[in-house]
């Protein structure tokens, strides 16, 4: 009986825990994209300004060459000549070192930047960050940034099967405004 009321307390204070770190704040459309300066899976490190002037799709991942992120991956880089064409860049993030972004951009031939979150700093300024205390995870959420740098589109637990596609419809309607 001991074990159940300590093991309930438990999952009371993980869920409660998981509520609360789900809530966290991310930018709002219409304001400026939140800087970052992280290292790629070739060692480049990247930041905002480098996009300035395209339309960027940042998006947010939890784990390298996981079925989830792997999909959500290889539909980005599948569907990048129609991106590219509108005048869009694609960058994916995660607290994944390099080597482990290097080893998940071999294995299937992703031809964009993979950015290094180790500390999950840039994770947590666009309230994408699953931190458990020992294990931190970038949670699967897609910002869509114009070229002057402010957020056009927010995808909060973007489907990893449809986001590029539903970036891609965006920014149609976005570029006839």
């Amino acid at each position: 009986m001991k074990y159940l009321a300590i093991t309930a307390t438990l999952i009371g204070a993980i869920m409660f825990s998981w509520s609360h770190i789900a809530r966290a704040d991310a930018p709002k459309v219409g304001r400026p994209a939140p800087d970052f300066k992280l290292p790629d899976q070739n060692g480049k490190v990247h930041t905002l300004e480098d996009f300035r002037g395209k339309w960027l799709a940042l998006y947010f991942y939890p784990k390298d060459d996981t079925p989830g992120c792997t999909e959500q991956a290889c539909k980005f880089r599948d569907d990048l000549h129609k991106l590219t064409a509108l005048g869009a860049n694609v960058v994916g993030v995660s607290v994944d070192d390099t080597t482990s972004h290097a080893n998940f951009a071999k294995k299937y031939n992703l031809p964009f930047p993979l950015l290094s979150d180790n500390n999950g700093e840039t994770a947590a300024q666009y309230g994408s960050l699953l931190n458990l205390g020992i294990v931190k995870f970038a949670k699967r959420n897609t910002f869509l940034i114009d070229p002057k740098g402010k957020i056009a589109k927010i995808y909060l637990s973007a489907s990893a099967s449809r986001n590029s596609i539903e970036v891609i419809e965006d920014l149609k309607k976005l570029q006839e405004l």
